[in-house]
Formats: structure tokens, sequence, C-alpha cells
């Protein structure tokens, strides 16, 4: 039987819905919501007060519908706290949307100021770490990339909050498909989505709780997944569950709404437990800036129907997180019982 503490499990039952799935909402974009307003906007930047209120609007009407809601605690966290209610478990970013970019890969780091012990501070059920990783980066990247992830899974166990966990394949510098956006890269091999989850999946070393995982077929080529070209593509994610056995769910790395709900069908017939997306549900609404009460009136209508449309998938198809491969034997709470105030801190090394 797989023990967890208590903090780590009450935050994993607070992320998902009451059926232990997780419909879990992005609104922690940075850069790619500030580049898409610097255009609206030019010539002039966009500004806190430009983005706060487009987030606000996202919280207010998403939010009732998502299990879970991810904000910056930049831009995010304030404009969106009054909308995120009991009935939400609060997700919080930790990285900066700047990275380090060298020939031989990207190196991330934290928000400025910003640490795990003060996100578990603010209420957070969950701490967010998104890394640019791919395995066949240079030895000094990977070893940066590992160590970072290391210490706050590290600090996730000492402040016992979940520790969710997402990477992202990019293109090389230099590479004719570059680009710094947060976005799916085309031209990614599946093995390296594969590999990268490999190198983060020992619990132990890491503290991963929950993998946030992007398809390891470019969104574009997936077929029908029920049509009969779909075996290979599918034999794909179901390695995932072969690579981690901890609870996971998909991204939607600038997908299409067609292209992630056909991600997620692949995904809920490999055992992943619901979702973590931003764009594929709202973007097609801030197309419709600076128009706030346009873009308010695509999200009530087209942005709420195709979320209720994935949530139902995701009922019909995702798993429960305790049928993750930990818990197969089981799952109870680390030192409980009679001893429990005595014992517990000695797994979180307090």
């Amino acid at each position: 039987m797989t023990e967890l503490s208590s903090g780590k499990l009450r935050g994993l039952k607070k992320l998902a819905d009451k059926s232990g799935r997780f419909k879990m909402l992005a609104i922690d974009q940075r850069a790619p919501m500030a580049r898409a307003l610097d255009t609206i906007l030019a010539p002039r930047k966009a500004s806190y007060d430009d983005v706060a209120p487009i987030k606000s609007l996202l919280a207010e009407t998403l939010a009732p519908e998502s299990s879970a809601v991810l904000v910056d605690p930049d831009f995010g966290l304030t404009p969106c706290e009054p909308f995120i209610t009991r009935d939400n478990g609060l997700l919080i970013t930790l990285e900066t949307p700047q990275f380090e970019e060298t020939k031989g890969g990207r190196k991330s780091a934290p928000l400025k100021d910003l640490d795990v012990a003060k996100i578990k501070r603010l209420g957070a059920d969950g701490v967010k770490l998104m890394l640019w990783y791919r395995a066949d980066a240079d030895n000094d990247v990977r070893a940066h990339q590992q160590s970072f992830a290391r210490q706050v899974g590290e600090e996730c166990r000492r402040h016992d909050i979940p520790f969710l966990l997402e990477l992202l394949v990019y293109p090389f510098l230099g590479e004719a498909n570059h680009s710094t956006d947060y976005k799916e890269d085309e031209r990614k091999r599946p093995e390296l989505v594969l590999e990268g989850l490999r190198h983060f999946a020992d619990p132990e070393e890491f503290g991963v709780d929950i993998h946030k995982v992007e398809s390891p077929v470019a969104a574009k080529d997936l077929p029908d997944p029920d049509g009969s070209e779909a075996i290979d593509s599918q034999s794909w994610f179901d390695k995932v569950s072969t690579i981690i056995d901890r609870p996971w769910v998909l991204l939607s790395a600038g997908a299409d709404m067609a292209q992630f709900e056909r991600i997620l069908t692949y995904a809920y017939r490999a055992g992943a437990n619901g979702y973590l997306a931003g764009r594929a549900i709202w973007w097609p609404a801030f197309q419709a800036l600076p128009d706030l009460a346009r873009m308010k009136a695509i999200l009530v209508t087209d942005a709420l129907e195709y979320q209720n449309r994935i949530n139902c998938l995701t009922d019909k198809e995702a798993r429960s997180w305790t049928s993750a491969g930990c818990f197969h034997n089981g799952l109870s709470l680390s030192h409980g019982g009679e001893h429990f105030p005595s014992a517990y801190g000695s797994n979180l090394g307090a």
C-alpha cells in the first residue's frame, strides 16, 4: 500500500473533482498572451493593466466548470482570486517565462522572489513547474534542469504540497523551426517526449506527484483515434503509463479545440487522469481583443460549450488519479493513527 503525507493527499483531492479526475484550467500564460497583446496594442507594449482584466474574465467565466485553476502569481493571482472559489483547487506557477537559451538547450529559472514556501503560505493546493526539456540537450543543460526539478521536489516534500511537473520539447537554437513561443514543436520526435518523462520518473529523486504530459505525437499528425491508422499513435501514448506510475494529465501546448479533444481521447485510453489546459479552451475568444465584451460573449458560448464537452469526455474516459500504478495496492495516510501528531513531519525532511 502506498502512503501519502497529509498535505499531498489533501492537495491532490482538492485539485481533482469529486470522482478523482483532473479538469484543470490554465490561466498562467504570460509570454504568449503578452506577445499577442503587443501586436494588438502596438506601438506600445502590454502592461499589467492590460493583462489583468483578461485573466479576471477567464477565471470568472471558466473556473466554475474547472476542478482547479492554474495562475501565475504576478499577473494572474490578484485579478483571478475573487473567482477561484472553495470548489476550485489552486495551482501556482513557480517558473519565470524567461529562460537562458544556448546552442545546447534551454535553462529554466524560478520567478524572482518566489519559492515553494511562499506558494504554500499563500494557500495554494499545488506547485507547478514547467521545464523546457530535451533528452538530447547538452549534459550541463540537462543537469541544470534536473537539479532545478529536484530542488523543487525537495521543497514540496518539506512543505507538504503536491508537485506538478510539466516538460516541453522544443527546437534547438539555429534549427529551421526554432521559436521561443510556448507551443508544440511540430517536428518533435515521440522518443524525446517519452525519454524526458523517463528522466524524471523516479518519485524518490524528484518527488513529482502529477506529471503534465504533452502529446508524444504532433497534434497535426494524429489520425482519428477510432480509425484504422490510430494503432501506431496509440502505442506512443500507451507507453506513458509504463514509464511513470504517478497520476498524469495532458497539456494543450497551443493545440486547437479539435486537436486537443483528439489528444485527450488517445491519452484517456492510455490511462491519463485528466487535463490541465488553457489556450485550447479560451484562445479563440482571445482573438476578439481588445473588445472585452466580445471576448466574454465568445467565452460564454464557444469556450464554455467546449469546456463542458471535454469535461464530459473526461468523465467518460479518464481514470481517477487513485488508479495510477503506484496506488494499485491501495492508498493510505502516512503515519496515520494515534501517534500522528508526533510522527507527522518525520517523512517530510522536517
